[in-house]
């Protein structure tokens, strides 16, 4: 029998049941592990049931990996540092003997390095990496002593030392500008891995620039080394090694500077090159600036730095450090040895065939030998049964043995690192992934199964300090190069140096609540389109169709699909980067806040294996969780469509989702941080379409005088011509700085307009009907529910949701309603029709039951346990003292209940970010009522 390998925890389970007073250890050789096993005859052993509640991760920074992509806030690290020191993305290296730097990606400096403790975990990704629903996170800082640190200028020029931001200076006069420095100043490369250090890649006015930092330990100082090989150049270049602010006398020895702090000269910060640098010179300008000069020359340079900050009695110690110094910059082009040589074996779930869609599970490799967090958030494949995967904490892993049965699932790991991604792409076999250090092209250099250097591919869209201006989505253009998507900076999470912009927002990069090209070659970038609060995207891989969704909040109403195309502008003014603001493009589809509250990518099934879903749209939501069909109305000049929801078993968020050119079928991922109706924190699900009845709409369109509904089975003629079978209703919404919009008709008053089917008709074919619908008219949402059996006697309720943003005439013959004039529609119709039952009185049953189907529950807690939401729980809440953001207080009695529901933005509590929509014109008073009676029997 062939035995693989599992996890090694897992196998020394299994060995120590046979060699009890052994003490196995991880680290046995895995050859010697599998050549056992396979001599025993034993089974493989598979993970079947993940239970991330039950795992126990290790810590976020893993022992023996030398960086982590982050953020950097360094500016409060005290008397003698440069208070002007932020940086939006850092290489965050672990460079021995206690010593750590920060090397800022975009402008090529050192933004602080120090001693003693690493940096507290505190992005969004660390916080939430194993206390899952935790989203207090901070802006990065360093966890001991700063020892070095430069000014938010580039750390290299050519031609003259320069000490001043040479960015594009941001739109507001209070914001810092963001993103890389030109690349005719200099262009980040980037990162080789061996073991556990690095060597860096980068070019400084296009001169190619390779270095290695390290540390020494003498006598308890610590050093750091930088070693450096800079290719020839026709000009001198110069390095900012630090900055002192309060230095007071230079001393210059040999190949050493010396710059003595404050007024008793007790610290000093050094610099020394290791011996045989010829053509560098040390220099130090105004006490402060620290600098190395490189002369011009022809042919390379290799020199070696030591710096140090320390007490001045120590100076001696410096000195024998600089003399024991070398250059040192190991060959990194042929790879390393991999940190990871362990497969994980999992095995999957295969839904039974009892419905047209079903959803297998792929399971995931928790638990692992590492007591690494798997939250899986985007995936491409990679051919034949192989596919990889990328997670908001930055690993990407390798699944293979994704065929029919799901029966051996093999997990390797690939890359680490990476800061916060949520893409990933493979193109001609290259993996790419997009994350807020920028897309990322990772090599595997010696074919070990591990890549070897992080190739910086693009990072041309700025990225802000900001923690939620994500860099949310990114789709690989058939053509060459990628589409990518950042969400705007919202006023959420912790202050940085963004001033507050429009309600909703802060004012950070010029890129943020943008789509973006960037070039095949990766060397540039346009902005494609703008107004947005937070997009995701979508595009066919064919034909080039980029779609995309936001999130309903501040001047998004509620959750749009979109068709986007060069210059369009999607209505969030505090995003449109331009002047003046166009108008705005409408969406193909609105849905409804209660239905897709977290709208995200989209999927067109390039398939023939998924039945009515082939060549299909597919709208994946996040807060649902779950999936939805998106028509296109391609008779129409204005782009418009409608949704319908694909029935499934979604066990945890679903983001973003891929067909398998093997099998043809959709694989979808996601995770848990916001919140969502479902309890897992992360799957891999495959949808499958099994060949059954289907009752998925086929078809829906809006037309002067009706709807068309068209299915795939034919159709209980009694059934569908009942008008007792249908309800339309139609609302417009508000585009406001307020969170989300209340439903309002289109007289402008508050509500929702019932309109009247007047008559059904069924096709020649049976498969499809027109309901006589009057006074169609522009409108953001139209809601169609029905109930429905085919003509086999299958009875089902469904409804879709369509925007008419043109109303066109329908084509009746064409749409084989040959029975149907056209005199026959738009009848007269008695408004009588349409008044409003007579609502049975509030009651805190029917209170519940709004509290559940409006999607509530995702938010706030029922009971004591409040955990992932992000509002504050209803249980006991009727009747207590309410502390606001402003720090008013009121009652939560009924009338501040109601306007709660009304008018969220009214009244904040404190520690929430108000982030609820306002139901105003969606629940009538009766409802409202229900719930506040709800509420009152939620007793502590």
């Amino acid at each position: 029998m062939t035995i693989a390998m599992t996890n090694s925890f897992r196998l020394n389970e299994a060995l120590q049941k046979i060699f009890g007073h052994f003490k196995i250890k991880a680290t046995v050789n895995t050859l010697i592990l599998f050549a056992f096993l396979s001599s025993c005859g034993k089974e493989e052993i598979k993970i079947t049931e993940v239970d991330f509640e039950k795992e126990e991760f290790a810590g976020f920074v893993e022992p023996g990996f030398p960086f982590i992509a982050t953020s950097m806030d360094a500016r409060a690290l005290g008397e003698g540092f440069p208070e002007n020191n932020i940086s939006a993305r850092v290489l965050a290296l672990q460079l021995g003997n206690e010593a750590y730097a920060c090397f800022d990606t975009d402008m090529l400096r050192w933004t602080v390095a120090w001693t003693g403790d690493f940096m507290p975990m505190v992005t969004m990704a660390q916080v939430s990496y194993d206390d899952f629903h935790n989203k207090g996170n901070q802006l990065p800082t360093i966890g001991g002593d700063p020892k070095i640190a430069t000014g938010t200028y580039p750390g290299w020029s050519a031609g003259n030392p320069v000490h001043a931001d040479p960015r594009r200076p941001s739109p507001h006069p209070q914001s810092p500008p963001w993103g890389p420095i030109s690349p005719e100043l200099g262009r980040w490369n980037g990162i080789y891995t061996l073991e556990d250090k690095v060597v860096l890649s980068y070019q400084v006015a296009g001169i190619e620039i390779k270095e290695y930092p390290g540390s020494l330990v003498r006598e308890e100082n610590s050093f750091f080394t930088r070693s450096f090989a800079v290719a020839p150049s026709a000009e001198k270049l110069y390095l900012s090694a630090a900055e002192v602010s309060n230095g007071t006398r230079t001393e210059v020895k040999d190949d050493m500077v010396l710059v003595y702090q404050g007024e008793s000269e007790e610290h000093v910060t050094a610099l020394a090159l290791s011996a045989a640098s010829g053509g560098v010179k040390l220099l130090v300008e105004d006490d402060r600036y620290l600098l190395v000069e490189v002369d011009a020359r022809q042919e390379e340079l290799q020199f070696g730095l030591l710096i140090w900050k320390g007490q001045a009695s120590d100076v001696p110690d410096f000195e024998s450090a600089g003399q024991e110094f070398e250059v040192d910059i190991p060959e990194a082009s042929q790879g390393g040895k991999p940190y990871w040589t362990e497969e994980i074996l999992t095995q999957g779930k295969v839904s039974p065939d009892t419905a047209a869609f079903v959803t297998d599970q792929l399971t995931l490799p928790v638990p692992n030998p590492w007591k690494r967090n798997v939250r899986l958030v985007d995936l491409s494949f990679m051919g034949g049964e192989k596919a990889a995967m990328v997670t908001f904490e930055g690993d990407v892993w390798m699944v293979d043995g994704i065929d029919a049965g799901l029966e051996r699932l093999s997990w390797t790991r690939y890359a680490s690192g990476l800061y916060e991604p949520q893409s990933i792409e493979v193109v001609d076999g290259d993996i790419y992934v997009y994350g807020k250090d920028g897309i990322t092209r990772l090599h595997d250099l010696n074919d070990d199964g591990v890549a070897d250097f992080y190739e910086n591919f693009s990072n041309l869209m700025a990225q802000s300090i900001e923690t939620r201006e994500w860099a949310s989505d990114m789709v690989a253009a058939p053509e060459g190069g990628f589409y990518v998507a950042k969400f705007g900076a919202l006023d959420m999470g912790p202050e940085t140096s963004s001033p507050k912009s429009l309600m909703g927002f802060r004012s950070a990069s010029h890129h943020d609540g943008s789509v973006l090209k960037i070039s095949a070659d990766g060397r540039s970038i346009s902005t494609f389109a703008s107004g947005f609060r937070g997009p995701y995207l979508g595009i066919h891989p064919e034909k080039g169709w980029l779609t995309g969704s936001d999130q309903q909040g501040h001047y998004m109403p509620s959750t749009p699909v979109m068709l986007i195309r060069k210059d369009d502008y999607f209505g969030v003014p505090a995003t449109a980067h331009r002047d003046p603001i166009p108008e705005v493009t409408p969406p193909i589809t609105w849905i409804p806040h209660n239905q897709d509250r977290s709208g995200v990518s989209q999927v067109w099934v390039t398939s023939d294996q998924m039945g009515p879903l082939n060549d299909q749209m597919i709208h994946l939501s996040y807060g649902r969780p779950g999936l939805f069909l998106i028509k296109i109305d391609s008779a129409s000049q204005v782009v418009q469509g409608g949704a319908s929801v694909i029935p499934g078993i979604y066990p945890a968020p679903t983001m973003n989702g891929a067909v398998n050119p093997e099998d043809g079928m959709v694989y979808i991922t996601g995770f848990s941080l916001w919140g969502h109706n479902s309890e897992t924190l992360s799957a891999f699900l495959r949808l499958r379409y099994t060949g059954k009845e289907s009752l998925l709409p086929t078809d829906y369109k809006i037309r002067d005088g009706g709807v068309v509904l068209r299915f795939e089975e034919e159709l209980d003629e009694e059934v569908a011509t009942d008008l007792a079978n249908y309800q339309v209703k139609r609302w417009n919404y508000l585009r406001t700085e307020k969170y989300g919009s209340g439903h309002y008709k289109l007289d402008g008053s508050v509500g929702e307009e019932n309109l009247p089917v007047l008559e059904a008709f069924l096709s020649d074919d049976k498969k499809a009907v027109f309901l006589s619908v009057p006074n169609i008219s522009k409108v953001m949402q139209m809601e169609i529910a029905y109930d429905l059996t085919t003509a086999k006697g299958t009875s089902w309720s469904d409804k879709v949701w369509m925007t008419v943003n043109e109303v066109l005439m329908p084509n009746l013959l064409a749409e084989g309603f040959s029975n149907i004039n056209q005199e026959d529609l738009n009848k007269e119709f008695d408004p009588a029709m349409l008044a409003e039952n007579n609502e049975a009185a509030p009651d805190a049953v029917k209170g519940k039951e709004l509290f559940m189907n409006y999607g509530c529950i995702a938010c706030h807690a029922i009971d004591d346990n409040n955990e992932g939401k992000i509002g504050p729980g209803v249980k006991g809440l009727y009747g207590t003292e309410r502390e606001f953001k402003d720090g008013s207080i009121a009652k939560a009695d009924e009338a501040y209940l109601k306007e709660s529901i009304i008018d969220p933005g009214a009244k904040v509590v404190k520690g929430r970010e108000g982030e609820m929509p306002s139901f105003l014109g969606v629940l009538s008073e009766n409802d409202i009522d229900s719930i506040i009676l709800y509420f009152k029997t939620l007793e502590n």
